[in-house]
């Protein structure tokens, strides 16, 4: 294992955030993968999955089984890490300007479109080729003047030309979930299916630009404007969202970073025969029919429903509890699905989503994820 340590551009004199990943295998041969945990600072479980991949990705280096590049990033956000708000931690929001550190993560797009105009052919590997390296260089001619600029940057430097992406977070109160590219379903699912998720929520764009779409979307907006040339989809990224924060515990780090590996095996990063996949638990369905549960008024709020239920529209999935007049609002869901996510606290805000519902009959537009 060869560690790399990457001081961040400065915030204020004296303060130093350092950006940490390890690299497993020999770069530049055979696929890659990027693996990183909680760019949500204070998503948890996602840091506790990183340290059980550590040992026995070491192992499998040690024993020669890397067949590729395998690069770890153990804490993607010392920024966010470092946020305390009232004895609080705030990972998910920088503190300097409030915006999600996992949203605008810089669109590559036009500027490998334009480096790659006029030299695309009809061979895909060298297509491949050439679209990785000008991604590269796209991602390296990014400037930051902040720390979670320069610390979007860096990561994108990392995982740009990968092969795999697996970006590692998780909800408040959860099962295990995927988000991925629509064209990409199939190998969606066989994730799914290893890390035994309940939910996987299909897009061609969520909006904003998450971490997940910054890496594969690229290569969907370069198959779509050269339709003529062979462009194959040479970045597979997902976000994993691996259950709720109260869902860290050892056995269930093990569990998924044995899924991981197996995931990777599958993609030809490591050496051995790949077990046979076990049934999925669910089917990919869209993000655009997902459907948030979010809070009309203040009130308390009394769930109905639990991470894991299925439940039929028209069915109550929550209630408000007026705090002056004692009145009861229920909120019910409009299609059937199953509840994969929740909140945790249990007081709302107007506007506030509560719980999410992974369902087929809606069909929602503009921005599809939550804040």
């Amino acid at each position: 294992m060869r560690t790399e340590t990457i001081e961040l551009a400065g915030s204020s004199p004296g303060v130093r955030h350092l950006l940490q990943a390890w690299h497993f295998g020999q770069p530049g041969c055979g696929p890659k993968a990027y693996i990183q945990a909680a760019l949500h600072a204070d998503e948890i479980p996602a840091l506790l999955v990183a340290q059980a991949l550590r040992e026995p990705l070491a192992a499998l280096e040690a024993a020669g089984d890397i067949r590729g590049h395998v690069v770890l990033v153990p804490w993607a956000n010392p920024v966010g890490l470092a946020q305390q708000t009232l004895g609080l931690h705030q990972g998910r929001f920088d503190l300097r300007d409030g915006v999600n550190f996992n949203r605008l993560i810089p669109d590559l797009t036009e500027a490998v479109a334009l480096a790659v105009s006029g030299q695309l052919g009809a061979d895909a590997d060298t297509n491949v080729a050439l679209i990785r390296d000008a991604l590269r260089q796209a991602a390296a001619a990014l400037t930051a003047g902040t720390p979670v600029a320069d610390l979007k940057r860096q990561l994108l430097l990392w995982a740009i030309d990968a092969d795999t992406v697996l970006d590692l977070h998780c909800d408040q109160q959860a099962t295990l979930h995927l988000y991925g590219l629509t064209p990409q379903a199939d190998m969606l699912a066989e994730l799914g299916a290893l890390m035994g998720a309940q939910a996987m929520l299909l897009a061609t764009e969520s909006g904003d630009s998450p971490f997940d779409e910054a890496c594969s979307r690229p290569w969907f907006e370069l198959q779509r404007r050269h339709p003529q040339q062979p462009i194959p989809l040479a970045c597979f990224s997902t976000t994993v969202e691996l259950r709720g924060e109260a869902d860290t515990g050892h056995e269930l780090a093990r569990q998924d970073a044995a899924a991981i590996l197996e995931f990777l095996r599958r993609r030809g990063v490591l050496a051995g025969v790949p077990q046979p996949l076990p049934a999925p638990r669910c089917q990919p369905t869209p993000l655009a029919a997902s459907e948030p549960i979010t809070a009309p008024c203040h009130g308390i709020v009394v769930f109905h429903a639990q991470p894991g239920d299925r439940v039929e529209a028209g069915a109550r999935v929550a209630d408000l509890v007026d705090v002056e007049t004692g009145a009861v609002l229920p909120l019910c869901a409009q299609s059937a699905g199953l509840l994969y996510a929740r909140c945790a606290t249990r007081w709302a805000r107007p506007g506030q989503p509560l719980a999410k519902i992974a369902g087929t009959t809606l069909a929602r537009t503009g921005k599809l994820l939550s804040a």
